[in-house]
């Protein structure tokens, strides 16, 4: 069950839109670092994370053993 609560965090941490990346950006349609947002980027970052997570925790059944 940690392995879930970690690769669910994990991807949260790195999918937050304007963070490290946004997609779809504001002036471009990738921009890096910008610490900003939109409500299309946020939407398109929920679906993208929601599609990672189901490919790690069902369909590749990845676990952590610590």
């Amino acid at each position: 069950m940690k392995t879930r609560v970690m690769i669910a965090t994990a991807l949260f941490g790195f999918m937050c839109p304007g963070l490290l990346f946004q997609l779809p950006g504001r002036n471009r349609a990738v921009e890096f670092v910008s610490m900003n947002t939109s409500v299309s980027a946020i939407v398109l970052h929920t679906v993208v994370y929601g599609l990672l997570l189901f490919l790690f925790l069902v369909l590749l059944n990845i676990h952590i053993y610590l």
